[in-house]
């Protein structure tokens, strides 16, 4: 079928190229069209702490505009907050944005409605204050708003820093697209030269190059089409260009590689065509499969933004292989032998370019055991940090030190009071009625007495903390008789509190969101027994989310992953016809990604190296070992594929087990080196990302392609299949015979018996 494929593209190759030309066409008007992307984390409606925010949003605010804030921060070395001075400058620094349109209301430590926010207002030291601006506008808007005002806000005599939500979520937007830039301009060029060091030809390297530039092109359009029609995250710009560049140069590589090798023996320009897609196409056809099922491990945590991702990523992968079938055949059947044009003497290949890859293999499989055991005692090694995985939903600390959000968020919970603090909203939910009757309010009221004897709680606040003398028949007597005698204080807190069907109580703790102090304050909350009948208690807030997060992925985890590696064997199978290289690759591949997530504790988690690289050390955001997981066993796969492939065609020719693994590691040993070293290069330009989440994905992914294309492909891989010999390409009797009736091959082979192949 490839090989058919191949001539047809012969033929027709202008034909083939104009519609490559179109679907070019589509993509960059897709581009210009752009689309949507949103910037919150990964939060599903199904989770109890975001159903306690979305009874929060329509059951108090229903009706009431949605806002926006962000914070200004002003400082001085001299004056103190209450100095006259120091008013007037902060006066001074607001005059420009006093009654925007843009802005519904902003709060000083001037015009706070009580002395409570006032304090909160200023700083522990004295020397600064801060400054709450509600925007009227929302989302990019709201951002661009923030842009806007900010840049108007400024102090001869006090310094000002912005920080809040509006400002830490722009602050992440222009990060992202800042990261994206950078990797896109030193990957290129890197990439360029490498093509040049593997190829030592100009137009063979450009080629990979181009359909590089195409790919992601296409997968681009493709995600900003998604957008239209799913919530899209910004962060999948990021993955789309860091899996696209890599694999569609990886695939690019392989079938330039075989059509020069087809010339080189004779070979005339059609032939060569279609042996190079009979071989190099299938296989990056099956790599691309893989590398899908991979990535289709994130379409299982749907109502994240791991779905978004995973779709884009598997977008951008078959723009990869259908240029890599269309695109590239077409223009090699244009250029012919002129691939070998614009030599670069320097980096000519030497003539037995394969010598060292088949003495390698030769030399491995000769001591398979001494090779195996060393190897994957280090792989294990490298993998033993995960255990101490620790998992928590990025923050603000996944940006740099050296943004204005960033430290002006550090001083607001360093230096100002109750700042940082924890709270967690506790919601009370009645669907068949009022939350005020006597009984409910009792069942209330001892609900908030627990909740404040929980250990590290500090305060609760709500309906029944107005003062510590009234007690719960007060509270009941209050609230269900005449409402003219509700006092003031606590008619502001219904306000806040009470809805038609809820009652928020609000708990509150000197420890950070994310540590495991708030959350066994989350858990003891969940713990409590039942606030009366019909009550419903939700717990939200930053912690809660935080704990749902993590649950939710690693609930959904062992199915994702049983998922790919079934898939992964089904696909693997239809490639070789054997049962036990699918499983030797699926077990390799483990090596491969454990390691990886070793060096991502390692690294990012525990801290090493973080002076080097710029971050500051923090728990593992818990989508980030769903992502390595789901590029690391494509991109694993992806390798494995390219190399079983040529081993199989050798061994399908010849029934010799040991010769085919070397004369497979021989044809394509060399070139997978140049192929890992550019998806290296890649992730690498990556890992200069600032934002953690983007630094952490590249610097993982350079780790585990690293390793795999040595250690594993190099040693571990021959040294299994010679201690396997025969049994390697072993298939029950009528899996062979489904293989051989589907056209992918015909291997009648037992272990022990002689060679009868036929090639399909």
């Amino acid at each position: 079928m490839f090989a058919r494929w191949g001539r047809f593209v012969y033929r027709y190759r202008w034909a083939t190229l104009a519609g490559s030309g179109v679907l070019l066409a589509i993509s960059v008007a897709g581009l210009l069209m752009g689309g949507t992307l949103t910037s919150g984390g990964p939060l599903t409606s199904n989770l109890e702490s975001a159903r306690a925010g979305n009874l929060i949003t329509s059951d108090l605010r229903s009706g009431s505009p949605t806002t926006s804030n962000f914070v200004l921060i002003f400082t001085s070395p001299t004056l103190s907050v209450g100095d006259p001075a120091f008013k007037d400058a902060v006066t001074a620094a607001l005059a420009p944005i006093q009654g925007d349109s843009r802005i519904s209301s902003i709060i000083t430590p001037y015009n706070a409605p009580n002395a409570r926010v006032a304090q909160a207002f200023t700083s522990t030291t004295g020397h600064q204050a801060l400054v709450s601006v509600d925007l009227k506008s929302t989302g990019i808007q709201a951002r661009t708003d923030y842009d806007a005002l900010r840049a108007q806000v400024h102090s001869d005599t006090l310094t000002v820093m912005g920080t809040g939500f509006v400002a830490i979520n722009e602050a992440f937007n222009k990060t992202l697209e800042a990261d994206l830039q950078r990797a896109e301009f030193v990957t290129l060029p890197l990439t360029l030269l490498l093509l040049v060091i593997i190829f030592a030809s100009l137009v063979a390297a450009g080629l990979p190059l181009g359909v590089g530039v195409l790919t992601i092109i296409g997968g681009l359009a493709g995600t900003f089409f998604l957008s239209r029609f799913t919530d899209v995250s910004q962060y999948a710009l990021n993955i789309v260009t860091l899996i696209g560049l890599g694999v569609s140069i990886d695939y690019s590589l392989f079938v330039v590689n075989r059509f020069r090798d087809e010339l080189a023996r004779g070979a005339s320009r059609e032939d060569a065509i279609a042996t190079t897609m009979a071989t190099a196409g299938r296989a990056i056809t099956f790599s691309g499969i893989t590398v899908a099922v991979g990535l289709s491990a994130m379409l299982f945590f749907q109502g994240t933004f791991l779905a978004s991702m995973g779709a884009a990523g598997a977008i951008v992968v078959a723009v990869a292989v259908v240029y890599g079938l269309t695109f590239l055949p077409a223009m090699l059947s244009i250029v012919g032998p002129a691939v070998n044009r614009l030599r670069i003497p320097i980096f000519r290949r030497p003539a037995t370019s394969g010598g060292f890859w088949r003495g390698l293999a030769t030399w491995v499989m000769r001591r398979p055991l001494v090779v195996l055991l060393p190897t994957t005692g280090f792989l294990l090694l490298a993998a033993s940090p995960f255990i101490q995985l620790r998992l928590a939903n990025g923050d603000v600390d996944m940006l740099p030190t050296r943004l204005e959000a960033r430290q002006g968020y550090d001083q607001m919970i360093n230096n100002f009071p109750g700042q940082d603090q924890t709270t967690f909203n506790v919601v009370v939910n009645y669907p068949d009625g009022s939350p005020l009757t006597a009984a409910r309010i009792g069942d209330q009221y001892d609900l908030q007495q627990r909740i404040g004897a929980i250990p590290g709680v500090l305060h609760t606040t709500s309906i029944y903390s107005l003062d510590p003398s009234v007690g719960r028949a007060d509270y009941q007597a209050l609230y269900t008789g005449d409402p003219n005698n509700i006092p003031p204080a606590a008619r502001q807190l219904m306000s806040a509190t009470v809805g038609k069907h809820i009652v928020v109580i609000q708990a509150t703790t000197a420890s950070p969101a994310t540590s495991d102090a708030s959350r066994a304050i989350v858990n003891s909350i969940r713990a409590l027994p039942s606030a009366g009948d019909g009550a419903q208690v939700l717990v939200g807030g930053q912690t809660a989310v935080d704990l749902d997060v993590i649950k939710f992925i690693v609930d959904r985890t062992p199915l994702a992953v049983g998922f790919v590696v079934v898939a992964t064997l089904i696909v693997l199978f239809l490639l070789t016809g054997s049962v036990v290289l699918p499983l030797k690759a699926v077990l390799l591949n483990f090596l491969s990604i454990g390691a990886s997530f070793g060096a991502l504790v390692w690294i990012f988690q525990q801290g090493n190296l973080s002076t080097l690289l710029g971050f500051t050390p923090q728990s593992i955001d818990p989508s980030i070992p769903v992502i390595l997981f789901s590029i690391v066993f494509g991109l694993s796969m992806d390798y494995e594929v390219l190399l079983v492939s040529r081993i199989n065609e050798e061994y399908v020719r010849t029934g010799n087990n040991t010769q085919a693994v070397a004369h497979g590691l021989e044809r394509t040993g060399r070139i997978i080196t140049g192929a890992a070293a550019i998806m290296v290069t890649v992730f690498l330009a990556f890992g200069l990302a600032e934002v953690v989440i983007i630094k952490a994905i590249g610097i993982g992914l350079a780790i585990a392609v690293a390793l795999d294309a040595t250690l594993v492909r190099m040693l571990v891989v021959p040294a299994v299949m010679r201690l396997l010999g025969e049994w390697t390409w072993w298939a029950p009797r009528p899996l062979r015979r489904l293989y051989s009736r589907a056209g992918l091959g015909d291997l009648r082979l037992e272990p022990g018996q002689e060679p009868e192949l036929e090639v399909a």
